[in-house]
């Protein structure tokens, strides 16, 4: 027993070792971006200051005008309805361009879910990490990561597709074969423990080319 008790806290603390390094990486790509965009404010300001003090208005207006235009291009806040998957999925897909992978989310949760929070972020965390890992092993023009969730009937559908490298992945006692470590395997296994302590459904498929998951999670 003494034995099993510390191989599952070695595992443990292998797990929580990836979650701080990712949540770490996380925070300094939106630290990065915050110092950019406070850079990119100043010039803006110093910009519209010098054609005010020319009284050369009509530049003000243009000038503001090609801001909006560039703001609503450049705007990529997923909003699905949802302040906490908002906060999870934005953190994520910033990380994920941070490393040059491009990302598709179609995402709407048009009624307040009965899911804790804690349980909500354990699952969409490591289905973002999963695929970000998986990402990485391919050239970056290759790198796509897809993710769709919304409501089916009185069920929260979420699913992640990420290409690999044209590899089948193989399953080990019921399981696809991790490449990541025990960290990553544990990680695995407390989304799985989640989806059947609520009484849902995930169903993961390996096809060449591309990985998906699917799961299907009781709201109430």
């Amino acid at each position: 027993m003494g034995l099993l008790s510390k191989k599952i806290d070695r595992r443990l603390a292998a797990y929580q070792q990836d979650l701080m390094e990712t949540h770490y990486a996380e925070v300094d790509n939106m630290y990065r971006q915050m110092r950019a965009w406070r850079h990119d404010y100043r010039s803006h300001i110093q910009t519209m200051k010098a054609h005010a003090a020319s009284g050369d208005w009509e530049a003000v207006r243009r000038y503001l005008d090609s801001l909006e235009t560039e703001l609503n291009t450049v705007d990529t806040v997923l909003k699905t309805g949802n302040p906490m998957t908002d906060a999870i999925l934005n953190s994520k897909i910033s990380l994920a361009k941070s490393k040059d992978i491009a990302v598709s989310a179609d995402a709407h949760i048009p009624v307040k879910l009965g899911l804790s929070e804690l349980d909500l972020c354990c699952v969409l965390g490591n289905l973002f990490d999963n695929a970000i890992e998986a990402s990485l092993r391919l050239p970056p023009e290759q790198r796509l990561i897809r993710v769709y969730m919304d409501m089916k009937n009185t069920q929260l559908y979420i699913s992640f597709t990420n290409f690999t490298a044209g590899k089948k992945l193989t399953k080990l006692g019921g399981r696809f074969r991790s490449t990541k470590g025990a960290g990553h395997g544990f990680g695995l296994m407390r989304m799985d423990a989640i989806v059947e302590r609520l009484d849902g459904y995930i169903s993961r498929n390996s096809e060449d080319g591309a990985f998906t998951t699917e799961i299907l999670l009781p709201t109430a």
